[in-house]
């Protein structure tokens, strides 16, 4: 039997000194995602909602109509001149202007009106009194304005006499696990898994290809595939302490519990963190400079940013791209996270999402195994 210590553990066991020995690396992979979730988490904590801000031209018949809208506790009204008005709604400062209504006189058919009248007499038969319609300036495709254009309405019209056919009584939610830092920490996760695989293993290759550290390897008892695995193995030294502070935390502070299995979320997260892996891998396959496989990382991760359902939900978008959204890594590994953290569920009910990570994880290590070059 030979004393020779194992090619893959030796690999491993110096990817793993190259990582602790990168404070650049530690932060990315702890403290960033960290960060992110306790900004974000206080940012939207709970509170009030904020009011929208609205403008009000001023002019004949606008105090009356402040008075009426500042009793909505949705709605925050600033009064400002005509020019003013629309240049605080074409930058954005204000989500809605109304332009109040006003008398104004208009010919209707009638007969002849004398052609003087004494002081004081009513208006002429020919000449009634035409009401000017309120107008409201929003653009419809923000929430926003349409939120303060319904609540603007609503205030006016009341004010105006108008009372409701059906009575509504409301409820507010505030059961955790529908509050956004529910949804947002499984995402974290997900996020973090992606970025760390990706970027480490590529950035980690190709440096070394630069340096030509790959092309001494070639002449070590060791194979092709023991390299590659003792990339991803490396990686997956810190997964169980990353994924502990990322949760700990998010369950300390704004009481985020894990709803469903540990384990299970536990092989959940390893299954995407190898996935990502042999993504990045297969990034740096061929890559040879640094400023090739940032490009490459780049292109590969950036759909997933806007598109898996990270810090909002996927469903915004159309239903034509549903598909493509559904079958990317990044968008199963967070539906299954959420299914387990948010929604508790069982292994059979996250088996199809984690079947979809899975594929793209063994397809893209099979496929950088066999085009991976030393040089």
């Amino acid at each position: 039997m030979s004393d020779r210590p194992s090619p893959l553990w030796q690999l491993t066991l110096s990817r793993y000194r190259e990582f602790v020995r990168e404070p650049e690396a530690l932060f990315w992979v702890f403290a960033f995602p960290l960060l992110l979730a306790v900004a974000l988490g206080l940012a939207f904590r709970d509170k009030a909602p904020d009011r929208i801000p609205i403008g009000l031209v001023a002019g004949a018949g606008a105090d009356r109509a402040a008075a009426a809208l500042a009793r909505s506790p949705v709605l925050l009204v600033r009064t400002m001149s005509p020019g003013e008005a629309r240049e605080a709604l074409r930058t954005g400062k204000i989500s809605l202007l109304i332009e109040p209504g006003a008398a104004a006189p208009a010919v209707v058919p009638g007969p002849p009106a004398p052609a003087a009248a004494p002081a004081g007499a009513p208006a002429a038969a020919g000449v009634a009194e035409v009401r000017r319609p309120w107008t409201f300036h929003f653009d419809q495709t923000r929430p926003d304005s349409r939120i303060a254009r319904l609540e603007s309405e609503d205030a006016l019209q009341r004010a105006a006499g108008r009372t409701d056919a059906v009575a509504i009584r409301s409820e507010l939610v505030t059961e955790k696990g529908s509050r956004y830092i529910d949804f947002l920490i499984p995402g974290l996760l997900g996020l973090n898994l992606m970025g760390t695989g990706i970027w480490s293993l590529a950035f980690g290759v190709t440096t070394a290809r630069q340096k030509q550290l790959l092309k001494r390897l070639v002449a070590t008892p060791m194979r092709r595939s023991h390299y590659l695995l003792a990339q991803v193995l490396g990686r997956l030294v810190f997964l169980l302490p990353e994924i502990a502070v990322l949760v700990g935390v998010g369950w300390l502070a704004f009481g985020v519990a894990v709803r469903g299995s540990l384990w299970l979320l536990l092989v959940i997260s390893l299954v995407g963190a190898m996935t990502f892996c042999g993504m990045g891998l297969l990034i740096a396959s061929r890559t040879r400079t640094v400023e090739g496989v940032s490009g490459l990382a780049n292109l590969v991760m950036l759909p997933m940013w806007l598109l898996s359902g990270v810090f909002f939900s996927s469903e915004r978008f159309p239903d034509r791209v549903q598909p493509l959204i559904r079958a990317l890594p990044l968008t199963a590994l967070n539906d299954a996270l959420r299914g387990v953290i948010t929604e508790g569920r069982a292994p059979a009910a996250v088996a199809a999402n984690l079947a979809i990570v899975a594929a793209w994880g063994l397809a893209s290590f099979l496929v950088a195994l066999r085009i991976f070059r030393w040089r």
